[in-house]
């Protein structure tokens, strides 16, 4: 209409870390934006591009629209297409593929220049997107895959110094006191000097970035702890999740992620056979693996709780044509006899995680406490049995066990350097046995244990609807990134 100012939308780009559990939840995260009418840009490389495309199917392509830079493979010494941490089973290309993942600042600098966007969503493992955003005198906003009860504790533990990165962690692995927390948690074992020195790193360029962007609800993560990171780094965070619960029907929440190996259908027919809560869900993410010995004692203990089950395995993709003799290696002699198809499924590759957790019949959920999974499975009102391995996920296991009682911990005390590496230890049969009867025997903690599950459920739910908590947020952020581009100033 003449006279009549049209509001101009935001142009945003979106930098997304080169492994699934970054990936999905900032595509889904630009598709939010995009649903409000901003204009997004996600850049990847073209092996990574199938994560994107399916969420490019929920949003007008003029709001939101994919770009590739080429991955610099022969720079780092790897075959064309593997491009992402989901392509590695060793330490040696995790190291190549993230040394590669480094080297896209050139490119991506060179399409930003042509025509600069308002703000850049940026994950927090490129440290350049600062100085990208910098050069370009645009605002930057850093997203880690973590929540913020996490960050909060690695921050506390950070500027207390509570973790002497000089120690040889496996020389001094007893348990300690996070100091100077909203919550008493207390640590088991110390992380990798490695990966204490380089989250350190990670933690001081989110500070130097224009806020956080946090796939998680502020009721789970907790006033308490928004306030104390806030206070302690002067820092806003923007809760924006669950991310996943953009995806509603059966088909959108299966099309996340990889292609499935198992038939979707196959899948749903088999849990719409089973009674409500009567099903364990495994699985440890796409980045860990296991021994033979380990996935042997999984086998053992998940048969002895007599429970049904669906068992993801990604370690044996490709391998279901194996003689029995290496069957044998994972697997007791008899166990899918015994087992599959009345009693359990066993996914050998990627699988339909939030179709799975959202179904009646799954009744506990075992993981590796990756971030992504626990607050998928919060959106279902799915407990936990919690077996971190790597990474931040010590620190996840605690908001869930500790803080929220929504799940009960395997006993797992090995703290690795990454998902890959030989570990050295094992978990026993007994140890997980005992874990899964503890939630799916139905006793008195159980059910309490399920309940508070399906309160934050409800919370999740809630959270993402118009007038809850992330959608303010979004609303909020939005409003603020606007003001920024046009150079007003904050009420």
């Amino acid at each position: 209409m003449e006279g009549v100012e049209v509001e101009r939308p935001l142009k945003l780009h979106f930098i997304p870390y080169l492994a699934p559990g970054h990936m999905i939840p900032l595509g889904d995260i630009a598709t939010l934006f995009a649903l409000r009418g901003q204009q997004v840009t996600i850049i990847t490389t073209p092996s990574n591009a199938h994560f994107f495309t399916k969420s490019l199917s929920f949003a007008n392509p003029f709001f939101l629209r994919l770009q590739t830079v080429e991955f610099p493979s022969q720079q780092v010494g790897l075959p064309e297409g593997v491009e992402s941490m989901s392509s590695t089973t060793n330490s040696a290309t995790t190291g190549k593929i993230l040394a590669g993942a480094m080297l896209l600042h050139g490119p991506i600098q060179d399409f930003m220049e042509k025509d600069p966007p308002d703000c850049i969503v940026g994950d927090s493992v490129y440290p350049w997107v600062h100085d990208l955003a910098r050069k370009l005198q645009i605002p930057f906003l850093s997203f880690s895959g973590f929540s913020l009860f996490t960050v909060s504790l690695m921050e506390t533990l950070r500027t207390n110094n509570s973790i002497n990165s000089d120690t040889d962690f496996h020389l001094d692995s007893g348990s300690y006191v996070v100091p100077n927390f909203p919550h008493c948690i207390t640590m088991c074992s110390k992380p990798p000097k490695l990966f204490t020195g380089y989250m350190e790193m990670v933690l001081e360029w989110m500070i130097k970035s224009n806020g956080l962007i946090i796939n998680n609800f502020a009721e789970l993560d907790g006033e308490e702890c928004i306030e104390h990171y806030e206070k302690t780094t002067s820092l806003k965070s923007w809760h924006l999740g669950p991310v996943s619960l953009i995806r509603r029907t059966n088909e959108e929440k299966a099309k996340r992620g990889n292609e499935n190996v198992v038939s979707v259908h196959e899948c749903l027919s088999w849990l719409d056979s089973k009674h409500d809560n009567s099903v364990l869900y495994i699985s440890y993410g796409s980045i860990c693996y296991f021994s033979d010995k380990q996935l042997y004692e999984i086998a053992c203990g998940i048969e002895a709780s007599g429970h049904k089950f669906i068992w993801v395995v990604p370690e044996k993709i490709g391998k279901e044509d194996e003689s029995d003799e290496e069957k044998e290696k994972w697997l007791p002699k008899g166990f899918e006899e015994r087992n599959i198809e009345n009693n359990g499924l066993i996914i050998r590759g990627w699988a339909p995680q939030i179709m799975i957790l959202s179904h009646t019949a799954v009744g506990a959920f075992m993981t590796h406490c990756g971030w992504n999974s626990i607050v998928e499975a919060v959106s279902s009102g799915v407990p936990m049995i919690t077996w971190p391995v790597h990474g931040e996920q010590f620190y996840n296991e605690k908001l869930i066990t500790d803080v929220r009682r929504i799940g009960v911990e395997v006993g797992a005390t090995e703290w690795c350097l990454n998902g890959v590496e030989e570990k050295e230890k094992v978990v026993s049969r007994d140890s997980i046995e005992r874990a899964v009867k503890r939630l799916m025997d139905d006793g008195d903690e159980a059910e309490e244990i399920r309940g508070r599950a399906r309160e934050f459920r409800d919370k999740a739910r809630l959270a993402v609807q118009e007038g809850g908590s992330s959608q303010k947020n979004l609303l909020a952020l939005i409003d603020e990134l606007k003001r920024l581009r046009d150079h007003k100033p904050l009420d």
